[in-house]
């Protein structure tokens, strides 16, 4: 089965699938990070290190296709901002301005980079 996913090259929606994916997975790995009480609770434990295994399998296979620029830009941008937006809801974490635009910027920066990589692409 490894074999086969180091063979394995996916095609552009492919990719951003994977993408999407790993971000999932990095979400709920940092979820679990701040779950797991300084690694004392052992489900949470357990789920942090395999989520971010997995997470870091499918930016291993993006790589071959998007630009890692890209794949780490999106990665941990949209892993950031869900995570601030899961921390502000679930844990009860002030959303002040200043956050809020930081966020904001976060994702004007993820943008920027992948219309930057689009212009040179074409």
């Amino acid at each position: 089965m490894l074999s086969a996913l180091q063979s394995f090259v996916p095609t552009l929606p492919q990719a951003w699938g994977l993408l999407a994916v790993a971000i999932v997975f990095e979400v709920i790995g940092t979820v679990c990070m701040r779950l797991s009480n300084g690694l004392s609770a052992a489900a949470p434990s357990i789920l942090l290190f395999v989520c971010y295994a997995l997470a870091f399998a499918c930016n291993s296979l993006v790589v071959k296709t998007l630009d890692l620029s890209i794949t780490y830009a999106v990665w941990s941008g949209a892993g950031t901002v869900a995570t601030a937006i899961i921390g502000f809801w679930l844990f009860r974490e002030s959303a002040t301005a200043l956050k809020l635009v930081c966020i904001g910027l976060i994702v004007i920066g993820v943008i920027g980079l992948h219309a930057a990589s689009r212009t040179q692409a074409g």
